[in-house]
């Protein structure tokens, strides 16, 4: 298992960043539906058995493939963030000979922890990811809630492309 300390401003994060490996199916899955009852404001009693489903069938190709690599986010055992990459192929073009591209997805941080680099960091570990398989194009997939943070991430980082969708 892959476990990441990141730091910001050359001190340590008392964070740890967890890239998801296949033993993670489970924590995966139940954090995503975390993420998708916060970003689509869903109660706790909304039945998510289908994405729960689909979603643990889909984790399990795609890690397994590299289609998607996730990272989870710790304060000690406590679950606080999430964040992953889906890759894809287009038709390639001049500016993009591979056609490769990845999609930023995911991103989550308890409101409690929020404003505290999380994402920035989250969002580098991800762009590293993507560069490391050669992809130039990237985009951010950004709900209404975390769209200002999406503009901020962006302006971080010009490789990536914000994006509005209705849902996560």
């Amino acid at each position: 298992m892959k476990q990441l300390k990141h730091t910001q401003d050359r001190q340590s994060s008392p964070f740890t960043y967890k890239r998801a490996t296949e033993a993670d199916l489970a924590e995966l899955v139940r954090t995503r539906l975390i993420v998708l009852r916060a970003a689509n404001r869903l109660s706790k009693d909304a039945d998510m058995w289908a994405v729960e489903k689909t979603s643990y069938a889909y984790y399990q190709k795609a890690l397994v493939t590299g289609e998607h690599i996730a990272y989870l986010v710790y304060d000690k055992e406590v679950f606080i963030g999430a964040g992953g990459v889906s890759f894809y192929q287009v038709l390639p073009t001049y500016h993009n000979p591979s056609g490769r591209k990845a999609y930023i997805m995911n991103m989550y941080t308890k409101p409690e922890y929020r404003r505290q680099g999380i994402a920035y960091h989250m969002l580098d570990l991800l762009v590293a990811e993507a560069n490391g398989q050669g992809v130039l194009q990237i985009a951010l997939e950004a709900t209404d809630m975390g769209r200002g943070q999406s503009r901020r991430l962006s302006r971080f980082n010009r490789k990536i492309v914000p994006r509005s969708f209705l849902e996560l």
